[in-house]
């Protein structure tokens, strides 16, 4: 674990890196040391890894090991504002607060390239407007296009949290939501008899104290809400994907930005839910492997509109690959 000082001078940003063939992520300060050695642009420079709300890095480690190992290049997950051994998010916080630390990531990592769930793919689209990033992989990115999300925000759970009632907020934000499959269909009652047990576990206890964070980063959701031709300026090649059990919008969002962004390319991966980067599993890290290496998921840098953006072979022309990706992931597994 290193730390990262935020731009602002107001705090510090949680580090762990990932190296290809290490048991696990890099133990001290000498990680960030060894990161910064590889320089930004062209293959081989990283990847920083972008989390989702109410979670810590911590659950994304094996799949950064996965992506590692497949990519051979150091992977960085870094602990968001609010959690974990990372600094309290600041008063005033915004999507711009969060494109900052991200920036400031990728600046101290030397890292190229860019992996996000959820809230962390709205952060990383909202960062590839303005930073410098080589290529990028989101998965249900939780972009609100034309107040789309506006709805499912519950001024209930921001009273809840208020008030002290972290059962009461987290049956409303999973019903709001609906990122907990058919469980955010079920009665506000049997949401919060689900919450007081899951409390009991590690994992469960975490969520809830991380649910005033929560609120804070739907209120940037939803204050940063935009229309699609905002995002029309990225050229960052970026491959959208979406779980084939994930809540719709996900994937409408995608579909919305794929037809009139022409970096962006958008794709279902059958059988996968909301929370599939934190799963068993290697479909999503080999998706997202062969794309960051400009492989056969990788968009054409000049697809053609009203095509839907199938993906082509865009590897000929990046540096260090000879325009096929490597034979373990030319290998299709099942689904691929």
């Amino acid at each position: 674990m290193w730390t990262v000082r935020t731009d602002d001078g107001e705090g510090h940003l949680e580090v762990h890196t990932v190296r290809p063939g290490a048991p696990g992520p890099g133990g001290s300060a000498a990680a960030g040391a060894a990161a910064r050695g590889h320089g930004p642009g062209g293959a081989g420079s990283g990847v920083v890894i972008v989390h989702g709300t109410l979670v810590t890095d911590a659950l994304y480690l094996a799949f950064a090991r996965r992506v590692s190992r497949l990519l051979g290049q150091p992977v960085h997950c870094y602990n968001r504002r609010g959690r974990a051994g990372s600094s309290p998010q600041p008063a005033g916080y915004s999507a711009a607060t969060e494109v900052a630390d991200l920036a400031a990531v990728l600046r101290e990592t030397g890292a190229s390239d860019v992996v996000a769930h959820s809230y962390g793919g709205f952060v990383a689209l909202q960062a590839a407007r303005s930073v410098p990033i080589r290529r990028m992989v989101t998965y249900d990115a939780a972009v609100s296009l034309s107040g789309n999300l506006s709805r499912r925000w519950r001024p209930e759970l921001e009273r809840s949290v208020a008030a002290g009632k972290l059962d009461e907020a987290w049956a409303h934000l999973v019903q709001g939501l609906e990122t907990a499959g058919p469980v955010s269909r079920l009665p506000l009652g049997a949401l919060r008899m689900l919450s007081i047990l899951s409390a009991r576990t590690r994992l469960g206890a975490e969520m809830r104290e991380l649910l005033p964070t929560a609120v804070a980063e739907m209120r940037a959701v939803l204050d940063a809400d935009a229309e699609v031709s905002d995002f029309a300026a990225i050229t960052t090649p970026t491959l959208m994907l979406s779980g084939g059990w994930s809540p719709a919008y996900f994937a409408e969002t995608g579909r919305q930005l794929a037809v009139a962004v022409p970096a962006l390319t958008f794709a279902v991966v059958p059988g996968q839910l909301h929370e599939g980067p934190i799963r068993p599993g290697t479909r999503l890290a080999v998706r997202t492997a062969r794309f960051l290496l400009g492989g056969p998921d990788a968009a054409s840098p000049a697809p053609t509109r009203g095509s839907g953006r199938t993906a082509g072979s865009a590897a000929r022309g990046l540096p260090g690959i000879s325009g096929r990706a490597p034979a373990r992931l030319r290998r299709p597994g099942p689904g691929l």
